[in-house]
């Protein structure tokens, strides 16, 4: 396990719920307009960089951890994929079945209950940040174990001095490439690529650090 700089917090069993239920109530309360505000973005970027990594010419079985409403489900069966989405807001779940028509399941990300080396891919767009530091290596042991061997991880995440903490009713961990690249090393993952987005805008302009990792 890695050293977690001083910075990061060390949350109680209590507080670690509230992180979790504060900011699924969060999404469960702005479920529709977080839907009408994202349902356009691209993230097409991101979604190649996974699956350039995936075996070519063949269907992978991708978990798609953190899948909001649907948008990238949809995206990754478009392109002969096999998707399987996850989230912890009941109100996405819904909205991701009906968008999508994938099998979409109801889980906590603090307590998830994943099929062991199931899934040839896992796409985490914008959601293992709102895992708390100190629970980040199980999480990502737990999203290793369930990768067949040679599996890739991709990542997105606003990135940051290593610091965590409430931005609202949301919980954040905004870490900085190196303290990222131990987490992930630890839990078994070799990286693959890593890049900043927006693309084409100074360092400064661009907030999310994306990443891809092969299980070893």
């Amino acid at each position: 396990m890695p050293q977690l700089p001083a910075t990061l917090a060390n949350l109680s069993p209590t507080e670690l719920r509230r992180a979790t239920s504060v900011t699924v109530q969060h999404y469960e309360q702005a479920a529709e307009s977080f839907w009408q505000g994202t349902r356009d973005h691209d993230v097409s970027e991101n979604i190649a960089a996974l699956t350039r990594h995936l075996a070519p010419n063949a269907a992978a079985r991708v978990l798609d951890l953190g899948c909001g409403p649907g948008r990238d489900l949809k995206t990754l069966s478009a392109l002969g994929h096999g998707p399987v989405g996850l989230d912890g807001s009941e109100s996405f779940v819904q909205m991701a079945r009906a968008h999508s028509g994938c099998e979409v399941w109801h889980q906590d990300f603090l307590e998830l209950a994943l099929p062991q080396q199931s899934f040839d891919g896992i796409f985490a767009n914008a959601v293992l940040f709102h895992v708390p530091s100190q629970e980040l290596p199980r999480v990502l042991g737990e999203l290793n174990a369930s990768l067949k061997t040679g599996g890739v991880l991709f990542s997105s995440n606003p990135h940051g001095p290593n610091s965590e903490g409430w931005n609202g009713d949301r919980y954040g961990c905004y870490l900085d490439l190196e303290t990222y690249r131990s987490f992930l090393t630890a839990a078994g993952f070799v990286e693959l690529e890593h890049y900043y987005r927006p693309p084409g805008r100074p360092r400064h302009q661009q907030p999310w650090l994306a990443s891809v990792w092969r299980k070893l």
